[in-house]
């Protein structure tokens, strides 16, 4: 007896004992508490003023407002000067405050089936033309299997028989103008814009830039009007599509209620390394066909029907540093044949670039608590001199969605690891490069219209595109969602092959040529 009722009394406190909660919270969900709280700090503030000026005010007698209007009708002057110092004060901040930048409506190219470019067709073309070594053809076949890229990406048509042979000022002026034209024929379609109405015209190539300029093809095809602001870039890589929107949003600051396209492309057909260097050869593996058109406005009446609103721009360039500046060149090689070389230090570079980035972007867009938390440790570090690991803002609080250059797979898993992605944001940028391959400067907005696509776009949502360019550059825009997208009412290269989206991507693809 004496026994069980020990055992009783012994079992009695672990019944009653509560679970250790401390054990079971998860800190992310910590984290996103702190995040609410610091985020509503202002509101929590006024609560209490605004409780004290309402006591304050249930005081008073009809006798003391009387009173009020007797003092300020008898100075009459005072309040119209108070009033006339307000008008002129808000005069001044109206006309001087950033006009507001729309996204109208974008529109990309869509390869037509004729033009895929399967890894096993460039390889067969390869071997057949006989100017690559065995070990430049296995060398590539190595790096096109673990890139990434998918069979459906596309290719100019020039690149299927001899692309030594076609490497011509004419094919590629062919090439180019037949992406340039059909991205912008769709976009002119879409928002029902007359080619008179654009004021501002930026074109970006980074490695294909005839005379006259692709600029003027533009103008000349569509006979805009004669006083157009019109741009060519050139020589800006991959992030030279971003460069452009700055550009144009810089333009539009100073152009009042005016049109601004911005077009987007790489030439294929110039630019096919038939040589033997390996950090040339780099360009034929990742390099695919492609091209978007974007209309912007600064209209206030287009604010109904535009898509996104423009919030931030950010340009990173790290050319003053030699090493940054040498890894990607355009160069002949030992053979005098041109190519792009790419160094093997470019993930480095790209990865300090990144950083440089989204450091001056973070107090831009970071909410107060992410940016309270980083502060704290870098004082902790730097003053204190603290061992303690530096923290790494949490973007995913800034942003719902993520538009990263698809370069190549080592790229985006290098973003996805510094910024702490999970596969749902990166499905975008990885679906794009198995399905398009790297379309250099236009592949941010193939991203964006998987986004769309998907339904994924609500009113509100912020987005934030990043690109990475030679030079070296990073550069980056956030746009914010002026109304949910409806798939629906979407036409893009997507929508009719979505649903078999996403797929899983193997590490290594094999290729049978």
């Amino acid at each position: 007896m004496a026994s069980g009722k020990q055992q009783n009394l012994q079992n009695e406190p672990k019944q009653k004992n509560l679970p250790n909660f401390f054990l079971s919270i998860k800190l992310k969900y910590v984290k996103l508490g702190y995040h609410y709280l610091i985020s509503n700090a202002l509101y929590l503030l006024l609560v209490p003023l605004l409780s004290i000026l309402l006591t304050h005010l249930s005081t008073l007698t009809v006798d003391d407002f009387i009173q009020l209007w007797n003092e300020l009708r008898f100075n009459f002057l005072t309040l119209l000067a108070c009033l006339v110092s307000l008008v002129f004060i808000s005069t001044i901040y109206l006309m001087s405050r950033p006009r507001t930048v729309y996204l109208v409506n974008f529109a990309c190219y869509k390869p037509d089936p004729s033009e895929m470019c399967s890894a096993e067709r460039l390889f067969r073309m390869a071997a057949k033309n006989g100017y690559f070594t065995e070990e430049s053809l296995a060398f590539q076949k190595k790096v096109v299997e673990r890139s990434g890229i998918g069979k459906m990406s596309g290719g100019p048509k020039s690149l299927f028989d001899n692309p030594l042979d076609n490497k011509n000022m004419a094919l590629a002026m062919k090439e180019t103008k037949a992406v340039i034209v059909c991205a912008i024929d769709e976009l002119l379609a879409k928002t029902g814009v007359k080619p008179r109405d654009i004021g501002i015209l930026v074109v970006n190539s980074s490695l294909f830039n005839p005379t006259p300029s692709l600029s003027a093809m533009v103008v000349n095809h569509y006979k805009l009007r004669g006083n157009i602001l019109s741009y060519n870039l050139g020589g800006m890589g991959c992030s030279a599509g971003l460069i452009s929107i700055d550009l144009a949003r810089r333009l539009l600051q100073v152009t009042p209620d005016s049109y601004a396209l911005v077009v987007s492309t790489e030439n294929i057909t110039m630019n096919w390394y038939g040589g033997n260097d390996r950090s040339m050869l780099l360009t034929n593996c990742l390099f695919r066909l492609g091209g978007a058109a974007i209309l912007l406005s600064n209209r206030p009446s287009d604010r109904r029907r535009a898509k996104y609103e423009l919030l931030h721009t950010l340009r990173t360039h790290k050319g003053a540093d030699d090493k940054s500046y040498n890894c990607v060149s355009q160069q002949e090689d030992e053979s005098k044949i041109i190519g792009v070389k790419i160094s093997k230090d470019l993930m480095a570079i790209a990865g300090e670039a990144l950083k440089t980035n989204i450091t001056t972007l973070g107090p831009l867009v970071l909410p107060m608590s992410e940016q309270l938390l980083f502060s704290l440790t870098l004082v902790a570090r730097k003053i204190f001199k603290m061992k303690i690991k530096p923290y790494i803002p949490d973007f995913k609080l800034a942003f719902e969605h993520f538009c990263i250059h698809a370069g190549g797979r080592a790229v985006l898993d290098e973003v996805e690891k510094h910024l702490k992605l999970n596969e749902w944001l990166m499905e975008p940028s990885r679906m794009t490069l198995y399905r398009f391959g790297n379309t250099s400067s236009s592949c941010l907005w193939y991203e964006l219209a998987y986004f769309e696509a998907k339904g994924r776009i609500r009113k509100g949502d912020r987005t934030w595109q990043i690109a990475f360019g030679s030079g070296f550059k990073c550069n980056s825009a956030v746009w914010r969602a002026l109304r949910t997208i409806n798939p629906a009412h979407e036409k893009n290269p997507w929508m009719d092959e979505i649903d078999n989206f996403p797929v899983h991507v193997p590490k290594v693809i094999p290729i049978d040529f």
